[in-house]
């Protein structure tokens, strides 16, 4: 046995080793090898985001909380904007409930390039480690923010007499999948802005706008059946419109879901994530070089 250890390999021996050469391919291999550090990423990600705060994880608690005052004040109470016969509260906390998950998740896969570059030009590691490791990470929020709602939800549907006006059954458990489908968008959209990123830095000043204008574009503060039926085919370019709408149907059991647009937003999901995967794996390869 130690002869053969010792021993000195054949003449034709060689050991290559070299960068995944083709963008179109996702390396599960080495997300698998590498997930230890993506375990330590998403601790990272939780930590950092409260780390010296005041409040610290208080503020996943207080900021849609407030949102949703401003929200019922503003929209409900002030300018009149149908609820769909729903609690103003669980209204808006259930839309806030998928839209602070996909606005997080966005702007900081947004900035995977621009916030990471440090550490992309001293060790390598499968890049897509980091958006994925965003995507978990904010699970956490969307947990607590999950909590506050079902608190809301049991007081509103136990203790009200509009407990009367919604409800859910088994399309509770959609949920989850309605999530994954907002995180395929969120984390799909914000990696072909953080590829574009990598080149044009003005991009960066225009993200709190682009989440902005999508805020509005999406169903959060108003039902998708007051959207006009002229412009119920504009739905089909926002993919984020129907889970939105579908995370209501599916906790409240009030909602307005047409088989045809969700197909189409289910297109418009896959075409994200997976366009988004395959930009940014181009991108990485010249990135460093480019800083």
């Amino acid at each position: 046995m130690h002869d053969i250890m010792t021993s000195p390999p054949p003449p034709d021996f060689e050991i290559r080793i070299r960068p995944n050469q083709s963008w179109l391919r996702i390396d599960l291999r080495g997300l698998w090898e590498f997930r230890d550090l993506l375990v330590l990423l998403v601790r990272r990600d939780f930590v950092a985001r409260y780390q010296q705060t005041a409040l610290g994880p208080a503020w996943a608690i207080l900021q849609p909380l407030v949102m949703t005052l401003v929200f019922t004040v503003v929209f409900s109470k002030f300018a009149g904007i149908s609820t769909n016969g729903l609690p103003p509260i669980l209204f808006y906390l259930c839309g806030l409930l998928a839209w602070n998950y996909h606005a997080q998740t966005f702007q900081l896969s947004a900035g995977t390039f621009t916030t990471n570059a440090e550490l992309f030009g001293k060790v390598y590691f499968p890049r897509l480690v980091v958006p994925f490791a965003i995507v978990l990470s904010n699970l956490i929020a969307f947990a607590i923010e999950a909590a506050i709602f079902a608190l809301f939800w049991c007081y509103y549907k136990f203790f009200t007499p509009a407990g009367a006006q919604f409800g859910t059954d088994a399309r509770v458990f959609l949920a989850p999948l309605l999530l994954v489908q907002i995180a395929a968008v969120s984390a799909g959209s914000g990696l072909i802005v953080a590829s574009c990123t990598a080149k044009y830095r003005d991009l960066r000043h225009a993200l709190p706008l682009i989440v902005q204008v999508w805020l509005y574009l999406t169903p959060v503060i108003y039902p998708l059946a007051k959207v006009p039926a002229r412009w119920q085919w504009a739905l089909a370019f926002n993919p984020l419109a129907l889970p939105v709408e579908a995370m209501r149907w599916s906790l409240l059991g009030r909602g307005e879901i047409h088989s045809a647009q969700y197909l189409c937003s289910l297109g418009m999901t896959a075409l994200l994530f997976f366009g988004g995967v395959m930009i940014f794996q181009r991108t990485e390869r010249t990135f460093i070089d480019t800083v």
